[in-house]
């Protein structure tokens, strides 16, 4: 159903019904019916052709884990809630979601590019994070592991990455907030000398 929705998908029902009634129009000789719908019809139902043949559809959306839409709103998850919005829209003339941004990281192969698959919005040391699952045929995750460093950094500020496999060819890659630092004790006081 949801490719149905699609802007391609509509675009393309819209440029095939105008398409038709001109056809009709033209069969039952009505000039005044069958001239703008086949003149606007045909070139917006061959649009909406190309856009299908380009389109990537959304990443699936799960559930977020309890307590993570309270927080989604806090302007300090801004970057990270642009990035969820960012991946569950249509997309036109991409190979994948993130493109840029896995390219920019050296976690891209053009032939067999990483799709994202899912994301889900996390409750994780008390802030708000997200899980990416993606496809990844041509990139090992030996080399998603030598970025994992990076891959926090990259997102946002104070975020860290995990990285997990749920799967034989796929990485889950976590963003969440880093650790809080661990405080040390305080120092050992010295008993006073006589």
């Amino acid at each position: 159903m949801q490719a149905l929705t699609s802007p391609g998908s509509l675009v393309t029902l819209a440029g095939a019904l105008l398409s038709v009634i001109g056809w009709i129009g033209y069969a039952t000789e009505n000039p005044n019916l069958s001239l703008p719908t086949i003149f606007y019809g045909i070139p917006i139902l061959l649009g909406g052709l190309a856009l299908k043949s380009s389109e990537l559809a959304p990443a699936e959306l799960l559930p977020p884990a309890p307590g993570a839409e309270a927080l989604r709103n806090d302007p300090a998850n801004l970057t990270l809630r642009k990035l969820v919005k960012d991946v569950n829209r249509w997309r036109y003339g991409q190979k994948g979601h993130l493109e840029s941004s896995l390219e920019t990281l050296k976690l891209w192969d053009e032939d067999q590019p990483p799709q994202l698959l899912s994301v889900q919005e996390l409750l994780e040391n008390g802030g708000y994070g997200v899980a990416l699952r993606f496809e990844t045929a041509g990139v090992p995750y030996e080399r998603w592991l030598a970025k994992q460093d990076r891959l926090g950094r990259f997102f946002a500020p104070g975020l860290e990455a995990r990285l997990g496999r749920p799967a034989p060819g796929e990485v889950l890659l976590q963003l969440v907030p880093a650790a809080p630092p661990v405080a040390a004790g305080p120092a050992p006081v010295a008993p006073p000398h006589s």
